[in-house]
């Protein structure tokens, strides 16, 4: 841990010793954060508020460095010694920051009338390490702000493909070991991300809609006396229809403890069939047939009493064998662990706290909160167990985040800080009193960028001197 906070360290290039200060700040400070101004009050934070809003203003952090340190730290493995990715996207919502550029409409989540709306903000695209078993622990490796309009699909694949490149530079993976699986939610495209992703020594796992339609490999080439063009695409595999489905390759059973009984049955071979629309209307060429194994998951019972519907899945891989099914749908249930590292951020770590206006702010505190996450985690074995009198005592090695960050402050003495001393200095005069402020701040509407990168221009419809539709 030591080490790494002395390559985190250099990887500040402007305002260093204030934004190191933050982040050990951050990580000691007692309870949840609620403004920047209480980390400033830390014991930790030698320098006055002024300092710390100066360090996210105009600091500076390579961003590709820490990001070759985070892959070079000890990352968790599955029981056959294979990396598993998820990526998934959480936003940071800003509805009233009508100053703020580059927001985007997000899709959250909510309860009552108010669930799935459409939120102005900052969504950011995660890459996370999942360990196995139930765990609230992750390694994060990547993080990267979506900018309004852009292809989720092109964005991610780019993503995963620096981080596994990162991952083969610094020795995560060898010519030889298992092939990183990288698991998808709903949202995204896994066909396409595995056909942009070919080459590269990974397996893609996604979620499909309970309403989708696949197509069985082509069939053999009969002669026909009337001619005809031969047929693209095998028979349909109607997900809602158990008439097209036919025989599984492989069937599974295993018993849970919060689930029952789990049954998972796969189909080889199957395929969505393409159209020249939306994503591949440029590609060059047939448009290809990405070929890959159909999951479907069904359980006895679901812990919260909901709704028991089955979860379809597609894996890019081919000629799945029983083991290959039961590490796909478990891998996917592992998904659902780099919610809890969200929800630290959000409610423990204050990430969404700050009221900032500009994005590269927005970006420079993310990655110090995922620096402060990666100190938690390389001191997970080292912390003590202050439990509050309620909870339960946990088993070394097995406390959450957030009881981990509760005991920091005493591994923080023994580690040191490569931070110089502040030197004295005067605040500025400010502002003088009764004056106006004659440069007020530009509004930015939300979203005017389309998917193709081009600038948005109004329609010939639409009457001149109107103003835009503002959200705030």
């Amino acid at each position: 841990m030591s080490r790494f906070r002395g390559d985190f360290y250099d990887c500040l290039t402007a305002r260093q010793d204030a934004l190191f200060e933050l982040t050990d700040a951050l990580l000691c400070t007692d309870g949840p954060v609620r403004t920047l101004v209480d980390l400033a009050l830390a014991p930790e934070h030698r320098r006055g508020h002024g300092a710390l809003y100066g360090s996210l203003n105009k600091g500076r952090l390579n961003v590709d460095r820490l990001r070759r340190t985070l892959a070079g730290l000890p990352l968790p493995r599955a029981a056959d010694g294979r990396l598993v990715l998820a990526v998934d996207v959480s936003p940071w919502l800003r509805p009233d920051a009508a100053t703020c550029p580059n927001r985007a409409f997000c899709h959250t989540y909510g309860r009552g009338e108010g669930k799935h709306q459409m939120v102005p903000g900052w969504p950011y695209s995660v890459v996370a390490a999942l360990e196995r078993g139930r765990t609230s622990w992750t390694a994060l490796l990547d993080a990267a702000r979506l900018q309004p309009g852009a292809d989720v699909a092109a964005v991610t694949t780019m993503q995963i493909r620096e981080v596994v490149e990162r991952l083969i530079a610094v020795g995560q993976w060898r010519q030889g070991d298992p092939e990183i699986l990288v698991v998808l939610d709903a949202g995204y495209d896994a066909p396409r991300i595995a056909h942009l992703l070919a080459g590269l020594p990974v397996e893609i796992l996604g979620r499909l809609r309970s309403d989708r339609v696949m197509r069985r490999p082509t069939p053999p080439r009969v002669y026909d006396p009337k001619g005809g063009r031969p047929p693209k695409h095998g028979d349909e595999f109607v997900f809602g229809d158990p008439a097209t489905w036919g025989a599984e390759q492989a069937v599974t059973t295993t018993d849970t403890r919060l689930y029952g009984a789990a049954t998972a049955r796969a189909w080889d071979r199957l395929h969505p069939r393409l159209t020249r629309r939306a994503a591949w209307i440029d590609h060059d060429g047939p448009l290809p047939i990405i070929e890959g194994t159909v999951i479907r998951l069904t359980v006895d019972k679901l812990p919260s009493g909901g709704v028991n519907k089955p979860v379809w899945l597609w894996w890019s891989g081919t000629g799945a064998t029983e083991a290959d099914m039961d590490r796909c749908w478990q891998s996917f249930l592992r998904r659902f662990d780099i919610e809890h590292t969200f929800r630290l951020f959000k409610q423990t770590l204050g990430w969404t706290k700050p009221r900032l206006r500009s994005p590269g702010e927005a970006d420079r505190w993310t990655w110090l909160v995922i620096a402060a996450h990666a100190q938690l985690r390389l001191a997970r074995s080292l912390a003590a167990d202050l439990r509050r009198p309620w909870e339960k005592p946990a088993p070394p090695n097995k406390l959450t985040p957030a009881r981990v960050r509760r005991g920091f402050r005493n591994l923080h003495a023994k580690t040191g800080s490569p931070a110089g001393a502040p030197k004295p200095s005067r605040p500025g005069p400010g502002r003088p009193p009764g004056s106006r402020n004659r440069r007020p701040a530009v509004r930015h509407d939300v979203g005017r960028v389309l998917a193709t990168g081009e600038a948005y221009t109004r329609p010939a419809h639409h009457k001149k001197g109107t103003k835009p539709r503002r959200t705030a």
